[in-house]
């Protein structure tokens, strides 16, 4: 959308949020919630009553919206008309809405293994066991590099992760074994997981904290009986954590 399609009072809610540094993400959807405010409004946003924000989450209940989506619309007309309009008194009458907690589905050791299974190639594999055995989220995962690997401290470095905060991931002996292996195919230089094939020769050596755990030769190669063995027990480990 041009600037000369937004009207002043979208550009100064997007100022107010990249002033605190909200993702583009949040920007779009507390933007697409005072929008559909207004449609249901029928007017600009800035003339609403509280009486009208509170019919607007009588409305968002009666169409049974979930309560993540309550709270996600609660949030943003809170940021709305506090900071950007400067009307604090305008949302006293808007409540968050508490949301059901579910047992989550705990997979067995067996049903993992067959997951990571029937990932489509080596490379998705490592990258699921990443995300299962340390925890990361996709995103988290997608950027991680090389350098993010501590295998003297046995931890994986986040960086700019959920809020954008850098933490450690634990990293268990199987999946540090399992990363070299990952790392003997592809060779990654930065990013662990790129697009490259996974069985393309790099000339350069790679750094010492990711040599193979067991001696490179012939025999030992991914296309060979040998090393499809090898990578057969290494993904048989995968599940277990140390």
């Amino acid at each position: 959308m041009s600037d000369e399609c937004i009207s002043p009072l979208r550009r100064r809610m997007i100022e107010d949020m990249t002033v605190r540094k909200f993702t583009l993400k949040t920007q779009s959807d507390y933007i697409r919630v005072v929008k559909n405010f207004t449609i249901f409004l029928g007017r600009s946003p800035d003339t609403a009553s509280n009486e009208d924000l509170r019919r607007f989450q009588l409305h968002l209940s009666e169409k049974r919206v979930g309560a993540p989506t309550i709270n996600l619309t609660i949030s943003a007309l809170r940021f709305f008309f506090t900071v950007t309009l400067d009307r604090t008194d305008a949302v006293k009458h808007l409540t968050f809405v508490a949301e059901p907690r579910k047992i989550p589905v705990v997979l067995s050791p067996e049903e993992v293994v067959r997951f990571l299974e029937a990932a489509p190639g080596v490379k998705y594999k490592a990258a699921l066991s990443v995300a299962y055995g340390a925890g990361l989220r996709v995103s988290e995962v997608a950027t991680l590099k090389v350098s993010d690997i501590d295998s003297e401290r046995m931890m994986l470095r986040v960086e700019q992760g959920k809020g954008r905060k850098d933490r450690h991931a634990m990293l268990s002996p199987v999946l540090l074994d399992l990363l070299r292996d990952w790392w003997r195919i592809a060779r990654p230089t930065a990013w662990l997981f790129t697009g490259q094939d996974p069985y393309r020769r790099a000339s350069s050596p790679g750094p010492a904290m990711l040599q193979p755990s067991w001696r490179r030769s012939e025999s030992a190669s991914p296309r060979t009986p040998r090393g499809i063995a090898l990578q057969r027990i290494c993904w048989s480990r995968i599940p277990i954590s140390e």
